[in-house]
């Protein structure tokens, strides 16, 4: 089997993380061939997938680990939190998984900002995608945090294939 890498993306709301990661989705699938899983975070659980009235909402509703599946997906539902391990072994393979968010995680995190830093993430992360807007002359940055350009999806992907932990 390949070897499969992972990596995480942190930043606060509205900073790009899920522009970036959509567009390193889409690179690393269709020019480097590569099988692709995501796993978002979402700490304020506003995600809705099962809809109240419709079956799958019925069977998830009961506490029952449901999956749902047709000719064009297959949709799995848990009421349990899930650790990064669960959740790899959830898929059945891949090359490279991305993580939105979860900064606790023990995996190299590339921290997403425009604007503004916020040094509070500067102890999670290993490397920082930004744009013009922002000077990192500003900022105390700590010296072993690699710098990327936030619009160049083929330097972030170099920084993965290189930086990215096998899991």
């Amino acid at each position: 089997m390949n070897k499969r890498l992972a990596v995480a993306f942190t930043g606060p709301s509205n900073s790009g993380k899920t522009t970036l990661i959509l567009k390193v989705a889409r690179k690393l699938i269709n020019e480097y061939k590569k099988e692709v899983a995501i796993v978002k975070h979402d700490p304020g659980d506003k995600a809705r997938f099962d809809v109240v009235g419709k079956d799958s909402y019925k069977f998830s509703d009961t506490g029952a680990e449901v999956i749902v599946t047709s000719p064009q997906r297959t949709t799995y539902f848990s009421r349990k939190n899930k650790d990064i391990d669960e959740m790899i072994r959830l898929f059945d393979k891949f090359d490279i998984l991305l993580v939105e968010g979860l900064k606790h995680l023990p995996l190299p995190r590339i921290s997403v900002f425009r604007n503004s830093l916020d040094s509070d993430y500067f102890p999670y992360m290993n490397a920082l995608a930004i744009d013009d807007s922002v000077n990192v002359q500003e900022y105390d940055m700590p010296s072993d945090v690699d710098i990327l350009d936030l619009n160049n999806p083929d330097e972030i992907i170099s920084w993965i294939l290189k930086n990215a932990k096998e899991v």
